[in-house]
């Protein structure tokens, strides 16, 4: 019993004291209230068109009569409003997929939206409707934010417009390889699920401070790890878009890596910091500065690198042809170069593939794909596979998610959607296949377990 009553003690003297005391829990209810009204749900659908059946097919008849048609897919996200006249704010995943795109408020009133441009590097996207004089959030300084500070989503999880919900953050500068990169995502608590996607985060002061865009969780719903974009470099973007529907991101052709503290003391760096420059493309900004390989860059446009994380960063965000003073380490010894910076030919316009289709099979796992472009095969080096637009179900379970390339599934090669469909869809739909993934700059092999109805 003594022990039961120490124990509560301990718990009650943690807590924030009570008015008349030093310290209280935070209200947010003033802050729903004010700030529910400039916050949307975005629904898009589009038409899943089936495979057709090759004449001769044996199945052609019964599939031709009974077979499944072509059906809508739909999803859910949130948006917040950045101007009285109708420019939104969401993400890029929550509106690429989708023909129709349909903006609610608050008040019930519902409107069509017209994509003025996304962009898949920071999962950004501006919409907008016809419309005027509606309730615009106000902006805040993400960079002012501290880790411990309490911070509030609003949006609509699985389809319940305006939900609230609060937490702190937990650390801010957190990267992901792939097409995130660019983006310095502030890690929260706040609970986000399906359909928070592209919702505004909030600071007490009612200030959106960042865009809510994805979790990590092994189960697909919540587990205390979210993570928002900076509305600083949401706002870029979302400039750019409305400027020419397009972002222009700053390059300068290197290939950079991580610098141990083996590597730094190899080169004989205090400590290990920097990115450490592997190679130099031919005719490139840096090699026309004179940046070699093996150099460390420490600085770039006088802000520090810590690690080849924010070298990436820094670079995207500078205007093409802008010169900069960069400093590399080379030879234990401090060098200032000069560098004008190009631009990286990257158009952020939505373009969908030529052929972006699920089948029923793929359907049915949850899996969403599309045809990789050249481009993109270039980029990824790799001669064929299939992007993964959305996984839900069976797929996600799995282990897929979307950004994922899948190449091959048991050992055979995946070179169109049609291909894949066909591969996942074997007599025996209880058992288990290996798919071959390409995530980030690695590759795995996930099982998945196929349907059984």
């Amino acid at each position: 019993m003594l022990r039961k009553l120490f124990l509560a003690a301990i718990l009650l003297s943690a807590l924030p004291l009570a008015a008349g005391g030093k310290e209280q829990l935070p209200n947010f209810a003033d802050l729903a209230e004010k700030q529910g009204p400039a916050v949307v749900n975005v629904s898009t659908t589009k038409t899943v068109h089936m495979p057709s059946v090759p004449e001769g097919d044996p199945f052609n008849e019964y599939l031709r009569r009974f077979g499944p048609r072509d059906y809508e897919a739909r999803s859910l996200g949130s948006g917040f409003i950045l101007s009285q006249d109708g420019y939104i704010l969401t993400n890029a995943h929550v509106v690429e997929a989708g023909d129709d795109i349909t903006v609610r408020l608050l008040d019930k009133r519902e409107f069509k939206a017209k994509v003025i441009g996304a962009d898949r590097r920071t999962d950004v996207a501006v919409l907008k409707i016809e419309a005027m004089g509606l309730p615009a959030v106000t902006l805040g300084d993400p960079n002012k934010l501290r880790v411990g500070e309490w911070v509030v989503a609003i949006g609509s999880p699985f389809g319940f417009d305006n939900t609230v919900t609060a937490g702190i953050v937990s650390a801010k500068g957190r990267s992901f390889r792939g097409e995130t990169d660019y983006v310095p995502f502030i890690q929260t608590d706040v609970a986000i699920n399906l359909g928070n996607s592209g919702g505004p985060l909030f600071n007490l002061a009612g200030e959106v401070v960042a865009i809510n865009s994805m979790i990590v969780s092994e189960t697909g719903g919540y587990m205390g790890l979210s993570f928002a974009i900076p509305i600083d470099v949401a706002v870029d973007v979302a400039k750019q878009l409305q400027a020419s529907g397009r972002v222009n991101w700053g390059r300068i052709g290197v290939v950079i890596q991580e610098v141990t503290k083996e590597l730094a003391e190899s080169f004989a760096l205090p400590k290990p910091t920097g990115a450490l420059v592997s190679s130099v493309e031919k005719g490139s900004p840096a090699e026309r500065a004179g940046i070699q390989s093996s150099d460390v860059i420490l600085k770039f446009d006088n802000r520090d690198i810590t690690t080849s994380t924010d070298l990436r960063r820094i670079v995207a965000a500078t205007k093409p042809g802008s010169t900069v003073i960069v400093q590399v380490w080379r030879k234990g010894e401090k060098k200032d170069l000069q560098i004008t910076v190009g631009e990286e030919d990257r158009v952020a316009k939505r373009q969908p593939p030529a052929k972006k289709s699920s089948g029923e099979t793929l359907a049915k796992l949850g899996l969403s794909v599309v045809e990789l472009t050249a481009d993109q095969k270039t980029e990824l080096s790799i001669a064929n596979g299939v992007l993964v637009e959305n996984a839900e179900g069976l797929a996600q379970k799995a282990g897929i998610r979307r950004g994922d390339v899948i190449q091959a599934v048991n050992n055979q090669d995946v070179k169109s959607v049609e291909e894949l469909n066909k591969l996942l869809s074997p007599v025996n739909r209880s058992r288990t296949v290996a798919v071959l993934i390409k995530r980030g700059e690695g590759s795995v092999y996930i099982p998945l377990k196929l349907a059984t109805n």
